[in-house]
């Protein structure tokens, strides 16, 4: 991405890089089952376009591979999983008293006062719940698209990410209703720098890539006059990907400390009914996973039983399965968005190798 466009640096720190065992197990026997067909691992990875996958098994490496032209120390474009490592950042600072999830989003951004802000709480942006006006096809995949990346001489985009945020105007009331708004995490970063005094990037390298034992330093977008871009600009590695997984998985312990509130991620295990009914009635609903729901920018599959997700466009996922104690990163370049088909085959292949974890 710094060939294209402004990065800064999360720095990993000085610490001992967190060692990453290797297992005994593999997946040689793995199987998806799609349309009445019976797909391979190499076809399954051939098929959704994979760059990079790490499975991760009771904290040994089951299986590293590379395609393409990503190898080990490459970073790749996270997109949406950035809003979930925003939202740790979030629960390391909720942890410390510096900010409450109840707090509204003008008492930190006063310059939001009298915009289609007020009334927000930080929950609201945390689980896509803000009464802002939002036109998926116009907003999230054309203007959004563009303007994270300031690579354009287009008249009709906002000028700047703040603008934009502050121009932006109401829809409804916060908290009524479910709808994807990626400029709402850009909202959450920008509330996280101003509590803290300090740059996005140090708050993410002090407070997560400094301590999980992190191996590279990560990246993350900035645009022309320099909003650090939140919800989908951050970069890593596949094996630091993993170690933030890992650290989830582990409640918030990797690499000898505490890193996040094991409290923020007990949040993604309780079963919310309101959520899931506001869920229900949104765009993303999927019949087939009944009881899902987007909270604390996860995606939620199963509360109780401890299976989310973070999930980015092109085919990234951080999946935490907590029954068979596995963490699966997943990396591609998938040449649509969020191809239906691909999407699917992508979710099944996931739940596949985790279920023939399970066993173990």
């Amino acid at each position: 991405m710094a060939d294209l466009t402004r990065v800064v640096p999360i720095a990993r720190g000085n610490g001992q890089v967190a060692a990453l065992p290797r297992s005994q197990r593999s997946l040689d026997e793995f199987r998806v089952e799609i349309a009445g067909r019976s797909l391979d691992l190499d076809t399954w990875l051939d098929r959704t376009f994979t760059d990079a996958l790490m499975v991760i098994h009771d904290g040994k490496v089951v299986m590293e591979r590379y395609a393409g032209m990503m190898v080990e120390a490459d970073r790749h474009l996270l997109m949406s999983i950035s809003k979930s490592i925003t939202s740790l950042l979030c629960g390391v600072l909720v942890g410390k008293g510096t900010i409450d999830v109840t707090d509204r989003v003008t008492d930190h951004l006063t310059e939001l006062r009298s915009t289609a802000w007020e009334g927000c709480t930080i929950e609201h942006l945390l689980d896509m719940s803000t009464g802002v006006e939002w036109d998926y096809d116009r907003d999230e995949l054309d203007i959004m698209d563009v303007s994270d990346y300031r690579r354009t001489t287009r008249s009709d985009l906002p000028p700047s990410t703040a603008s934009w945020i502050r121009t932006i105007e109401a829809h409804g009331s916060h908290g009524d209703e479910m709808r994807y708004i990626s400029l709402v995490t850009d909202v959450l970063g920008w509330l996280l720098e101003r509590v803290s005094g300090r740059p996005l990037e140090m708050l993410i390298s002090d407070h997560l890539w400094s301590h999980i034992g992190a191996e590279h330093d990560a990246s993350i977008i900035v645009d022309a006059d320099g909003f650090r871009i939140a919800e989908g600009g951050i970069s890593a590695s596949l094996r630091d990907l993993g170690r933030l997984g890992l650290m989830c998985l582990q409640g918030g312990f990797i690499n000898g400390r505490q890193v996040v509130p094991p409290d923020w991620l007990m949040r993604l295990r309780i079963r919310r009914d309101d959520l899931i009914e506001m869920y229900r009635s949104s765009a993303e609903y999927d019949p087939d996973i009944p009881d899902a729901f987007y909270h604390d920018n996860w995606w939620i599959t199963d509360a109780e039983d401890g299976r989310h997700s973070a999930i980015g466009i092109h085919g990234q996922r951080l999946a935490i399965h907590h029954p068979s104690r596995t963490v699966v990163v997943k990396l591609s370049s998938q040449p649509e968005m969020e191809d239906p088909s691909t999407v699917r085959l992508d979710s099944l292949g996931v739940e596949a190798i985790c279920s023939s974890l399970n066993s173990w």
